[in-house]
């Protein structure tokens, strides 16, 4: 199967040190992700919870690398991929201006069958949550 990878690239009006707090922060995660259990830290697994319960975790994995305010690493899986991790890549830039943030969401063709459905849709998704994110950090 050929490799299935999503690639974003926005533009922010933001420093990347700003923007990192969006990435890493449970309460701004929430802001245009989902909220996080608690802040992502340098080591050890991770959780978004539900928007509908507290209680519920949506999302989890585990922190592969952080450089705060350039690069973050992750595993994402939820249930609807049944125990299947992809990767996502958080890359920052910063410029005069703002910050380039570039996100990598590869590892879909493990999904097998679904693969590319799974990552249709995840990027659609992307996008609404991008949009979210530059209206959060305005």
């Amino acid at each position: 199967m050929n490799k299935l990878t999503i690639t974003k690239t926005v533009h922010l009006k933001a420093p990347a040190s700003h923007v990192w707090k969006f990435l890493t922060e449970a309460n701004r995660l929430g802001e245009w992700f989902h909220r996080g259990k608690s802040d992502l830290v340098s080591k050890g697994g991770y959780a978004l919870l539900s928007d509908k319960s507290e209680e519920e975790t949506l999302i989890w994995g585990d922190i592969l690398e952080f450089n705060p305010h350039k690069h973050l690493v992750h595993t994402f899986t939820h249930g609807h991929l049944q125990g299947v991790e992809t990767t996502c890549t958080w890359s920052l830039v910063e410029i005069d201006g703002g910050t380039i943030l570039t996100l990598v969401h590869e590892g879909w063709e493990k999904v097998g069958e679904a693969a590319f459905d799974m990552t249709a849709n995840h990027d659609v998704g992307w996008d609404d949550h991008f949009a979210r994110l530059r209206k959060a950090l305005s």
